[in-house]
């Protein structure tokens, strides 16, 4: 694709996730010779760089190849809060989409108005996703950001009201496309025409689409009146348990979980581990002080090297601690009574 950047016929911002639609979005704009800054936001539940869901691929390959500008903005506890307290609910399992949707373009929309753009686009297809991508939802979302003819949907541009930058003679109406529905056909000619040769496959989204970490992130937010990052951060890391509404436990399965536990692991929290037996790192998290260390020992001997003994010595590696507990591998029926699957 040949741009003159000397006959910018005008400036776009970007919602860039570094997928397929997306990136297919900002290069119809670049065909018209329109300057793209693209925003790529990253979120604590998934969508960052190292997160090839179709809400978080890496966004340089596509804009080196292609010469536009990407910045990282991190939505931080904004997007936390709409997640504990969405205005549109949820989908299927804790993905706010409407809202998310709403937050994203509201900071584009306040970028644009600092820097002096024209419009904002996404990658937006009519019918493919149920809610957010509903006529209704989009409907709603273009109300709530206030941007009017300002926001553009390159893909289904056609289907959908005409804009500002179309009635201005800034985009020709006619080199946009009216896609609709789940399948990619069109997407993939698209792709072959201008040369986008790798992309990430269609998944299912962040990890607020995914059943496991939604029910870890609902009993997080049912038991615990602050949040913070390292409380999230832990929700991606190992097995979770929930003993009681004071007490959850956390088993790492591997070495780069028991890291993870370790980093996160804030002052008051207890570690344990078997020493000397392949053990993992455990983690009891608790409002009522250690009145179930005895259960996450157990929980560590049942993943240990040593869970087909009777007896298991777990220690409290925590500083200052030390305690040894001698205990039986918890059973495969404690295990099923309280893990969050």
């Amino acid at each position: 694709m040949t741009i003159d950047k000397t006959k910018y016929r005008g400036h776009a911002i970007a919602l860039f996730s570094g997928g397929l639609d997306s990136a297919l979005a900002i290069l119809l704009m670049l065909q018209q010779n329109i300057k793209v800054t693209a925003l790529t936001f990253m979120t604590h539940f998934g969508c960052d760089l190292s997160d090839r869901s179709s809400c978080g691929g890496n966004p340089y390959p596509v804009s080196e190849k292609f010469g536009f500008d990407v910045k990282l903005m991190h939505l931080g506890n904004k997007f936390v809060e709409i997640v504990k307290h969405p205005k549109y609910g949820y989908g299927k399992n804790m993905n706010p989409c409407i809202d998310c949707r709403i937050l994203m373009l509201t900071e584009a929309k306040t970028f644009m108005e600092l820097i002096g753009a024209d419009f904002i686009i996404t990658g937006e297809v009519l019918g493919q996703r149920p809610k957010s991508q509903m006529r209704n939802g989009m409907n709603t979302v273009l109300r709530d950001t206030d941007l009017g003819g300002r926001l553009v949907r390159p893909l289904s541009a056609k289907l959908l009201d005409e804009t500002i930058p179309e009635k201005e003679g800034m985009l020709d109406r006619e080199k946009l496309e009216g896609i609709s529905g789940r399948s990619r056909k069109r997407q993939m000619e698209l792709a072959d025409q201008f040369g986008l040769e790798e992309y990430p496959s269609p998944a299912a989204g962040c990890l607020l689409t995914d059943p496991s970490y939604s029910r870890r992130l609902k009993d997080l937010m049912d038991h615990s009146p602050a949040i913070d990052f390292n409380d999230l951060n832990l929700l991606r890391v190992g097995r979770h348990f929930r003993l009681d509404a004071s007490a959850k436990v956390i088993v790492g399965r591997d070495e780069i979980d028991n890291n993870k536990i370790q980093q996160y692991a804030k002052q008051g929290y207890y570690l344990l581990e078997a020493l000397g037996t392949g053990s993992p790192l455990t983690l009891l998290i608790s409002s009522n002080g250690d009145s179930r260390i005895a259960d996450a020992a157990a929980l560590t001997a049942r993943y240990s090297g040593l869970k087909d003994e009777l007896e298991v010595e777990v220690t409290c590696i925590t500083e200052g601690d030390g305690r040894k507990f001698r205990v039986a591998p918890a059973s495969q029926e404690f295990v099923d009574s309280f893990i969050l699957r």
